[in-house]
């Protein structure tokens, strides 16, 4: 094995090390401890909200942290070696974007929440709720792309066609851009909707797999 090929590997490594933290407590805060606060007492909430929920914050925002640095890396570099797919590169966009809300919309709101910070709690925990059930839709579909470089399917950038306008992305791979685009702008702007319950979240998920790479895969 040369330097560089053991050097990918610890990145991967540490990729999917860190990929484990921060899925895991994005599943915790949703499956586990979202549902307690519904039935947990006012004193057991509160107190749950000053000292378990921001040493979970802290290993959940540095897991994502970690996990996106490590896996830019390893992105880098397929790009570089020709070695990423349309597959692969839905599943970077998607883990980007998680990466994203966690810094930009999660964790600022949950520091209103725990009291770091001045702000209408209410209105910060809709905010985070929302951004955390989004990413608890594109996890699946996330790790699908991930690992799915395998898949006999367009590497990238094969889908790219160039002309002498330009460059311009097969239409499959438009459909499934802007299908990510609203869903992320509906983190953003919208409601939770369907992903208000447990159930209600991971049915649209594993839904969500079967219509971005069923689009890949068909075409």
């Amino acid at each position: 094995m040369s330097g560089h090929e053991l050097g990918l590997f610890v990145f991967r490594w540490a990729h999917v090390l860190f990929g484990i933290a921060w899925i895991g407590m994005l599943y915790y805060f949703n499956f586990v401890q979202g549902e307690y606060f519904k039935e947990a007492t006012a004193d057991a909430k509160s107190d749950a909200v000053q000292k378990l929920v921001p040493r979970a914050l802290w290993y959940f925002r540095w897991g994502a942290m970690f996990t996106f640095v490590t896996g830019l890396v390893l992105l880098l570099g397929m790009v570089k070696t020709g070695t990423i797919n349309d597959l692969t590169m839905t599943g970077a966009i998607l883990g980007i974007l998680m990466f994203l809300n966690v810094w930009l919309i999660i964790w600022p709101n949950q520091q209103v929440i725990i009291g770091l910070k001045e702000g209408d709690k209410a209105a910060a925990g809709a905010k985070a709720l929302l951004a955390s059930r989004t990413n608890v839709l594109f996890s699946a579909p996330m790790l699908f792309g991930m690992l799915s470089g395998h898949l006999s399917v367009s590497s990238y950038p094969d889908h790219l066609l160039r002309n002498a306008e330009g460059m311009h992305i097969s239409m499959s791979y438009a459909i499934v851009l802007v299908i990510i685009a609203a869903l992320e702008a509906n983190a953003l702007f919208g409601k939770v909707g369907p992903m208000a319950s447990v159930k209600g979240v991971i049915h649209f998920s594993l839904a969500l797999v079967a219509l971005l790479y069923g689009l890949l895969l068909a075409l």
